[in-house]
This record gives structure tokens, C-alpha cells and sequence, in this order.
């Protein structure tokens, strides 16, 4: 009679399991829209997310045009050509706070760790987020461009030029937003995003030539506006809007754009890869 040995099977241990998970190219982008709708969705069904984008360029609009229109530019209707971009780039420079604020959120609740149990790239809740933040920008540009109509502004640049100075200014913020990604990512709590974030922003907003000249300012204050990057955009965003001209003040916010990219989009995929 023959007798048979059955051999145990080791069973490898999680710890000593090499798991890789590889996406193609064409599924990260998939991924990727798929949850750019995922933040669609949250607005949908809490809009008062779009708070900060609706509201506060049309009070910050009438505040400033009837508190400085007439001490800076004689009236309101003068002062609008200036304002309306000012009001512009920062009100769509300080949505993209919300990136960092609500990527350290996610990250509190537990989301990602049951994004990383899905069998998607993972890099895309990520670049999902960034990308569905795109259209806040475009909300608050519509939104401050037809508040400027209203009370009288009429940009001499045309439409198209009006539409190129809104996609410069959808794509610098969405630039910035790389910043304050990595700090969701590495900050503790998403309060303290928030604080360090509007710390950073709100000198560089004020203390440039969105409001004001620059030639009324004091001297170490008027060359901090001019090689302040806010005032760059600010400028470019005047040219092409009242004067349908491409200048130097837009290939040099192009350009800090993309170093922004080059720079942050790295350092925020390493430290996101490392927690996700």
C-alpha cells in the first residue's frame, strides 16, 4: 500500500508580501476625472463650498470700488479698469486655499485609506482634487468679470482678450494650488493649512498694485510691489483685458507658474505617496 505525504504550504505573511500596484497611463487619467466628478459632486450637494467664490467677489467689488474710487481714481467708473483685475487674481489666488484645506480633511476622515483599498491609480484622489478645483476658479472669474459689466466696466481689450486674461489667471492659481496641496498633505490639521495659507497670500495681495499704484506707495514699499509675482499677474490681467496686449507681465506669470509646477508637484506627490 502506497502512502502519500502531503507536503504544507507555507502561507506568506502580509508583512512578506511584495504587493505592486501599476496603472497605465490612460487608466491614471480615468481615475483621475473620475474623481475630479467626485468633487463636483460635494458641491453639488453642499454648495455653500462656492461661498468663498460667489460671494466674496461681489462684496469685495462694491466695497472697494465706492470706498476707493474716488480718493484713488477720481470715480468708481475710472477706478473699475484697475480694480476689477485686482479683484480678480485675488479672489481666485485665495480660492485655491481650499485645495490644501479640504485634501488635509479628506485625509483626517479616513477617505484616502479607503481610496487606497480601491483598484485605481494613486496618485488619482490627488490630481482628481486639483483638477476639480479648476472650476471654482472659472465660477470666480465669471462671477467678477460680470460683477465689473454691471457696474459700468467695459474692458477696451474685447471678449477674447477677456477670456485669455481669465484662463491665465484659472491656470495660476491652479499652479498655486500645488503649494497648498503640499501643505495639506504635510500639515497636521486643516485649520492650520488654512492659517499658514492666508498668512502667505494675504501681504502678497495687498502689498502689490491691485488696489493702488505703485508710485504712491513709499519707496521699500513700491519695490516690493514690483517684484512681488501678484503684481505681475495683476499687470498682465489689465493689458489684456483694457488694451488686448500680451505683454512681458504674462510670459513672466507663465513662467512662475510653471516653476511653481516644476518645484511643488514633485514634493506633494512624494509626501502624498508616502502617507497613501
Amino acid at each position: 500500500m502506497t502512502m502519500i505525504t502531503a507536503t504544507p504550504t507555507r502561507i506568506t505573511p502580509p508583512s512578506e508580501r511584495q504587493l505592486t500596484r501599476r496603472t497605465s497611463v490612460s487608466q491614471t487619467i480615468q481615475n483621475t476625472f473620475t474623481m475630479a466628478y467626485r468633487g463636483l459632486v460635494k458641491i453639488r450637494r453642499t454648495p455653500e463650498q462656492l461661498v468663498d467664490v460667489t460671494v466674496q467677489p461681489i462684496i469685495f467689488t462694491l466695497m472697494f470700488a465706492y470706498i476707493f474710487g474716488g480718493a484713488i481714481a477720481g470715480d468708481v467708473q475710472s477706478y473699475l479698469p484697475a480694480l476689477i483685475p485686482g479683484i480678480l487674481v485675488q479672489t481666485v489666488i485665495t480660492t485655491s486655499v481650499v485645495t490644501g484645506t479640504q485634501l488635509r480633511e479628506d485625509m483626517d476622515k479616513g477617505v484616502f485609506d479607503r481610496f487606497r483599498s480601491l483598484p485605481i491609480a494613486r496618485i488619482a484622489p490627488l490630481s482628481g482634487a486639483l483638477l476639480a478645483d479648476t472650476l471654482r476658479y472659472a465660477i470666480a472669474t465669471t462671477l467678477t468679470f460680470v460683477m465689473g459689466f454691471l457696474m459700468g466696466y467695459r474692458p477696451a481689450g474685447g471678449i477674447g482678450h477677456v477670456i485669455v486674461a481669465g484662463l491665465l489667471v484659472i491656470a495660476s492659481a491652479w499652479a498655486i494650488s500645488w503649494i497648498f496641496a503640499f501643505f495639506g498633505v504635510i500639515a497636521r490639521t486643516a485649520s492650520s493649512v488654512q492659517g499658514i495659507s492666508m498668512l502667505v497670500l494675504f501681504p502678497l495681495t495687498f502689498l502689490s498694485n491691485a488696489y493702488v499704484p505703485v508710485d504712491s506707495l513709499p519707496d521699500w514699499l513700491a519695490w516690493f510691489a514690483n517684484v512681488n509675482p501678484i503684481s505681475h499677474l495683476v499687470t498682465a490681467v489689465r493689458e489684456l483685458a483694457n488694451n488686448g496686449v500680451f505683454g512681458v507681465d504674462a510670459w513672466t506669470s507663465i513662467l512662475g507658474a510653471v516653476v511653481i509646477v516644476a518645484v511643488f508637484a514633485p514634493l506633494t506627490v512624494r509626501a502624498y505617496m508616502r502617507k497613501a
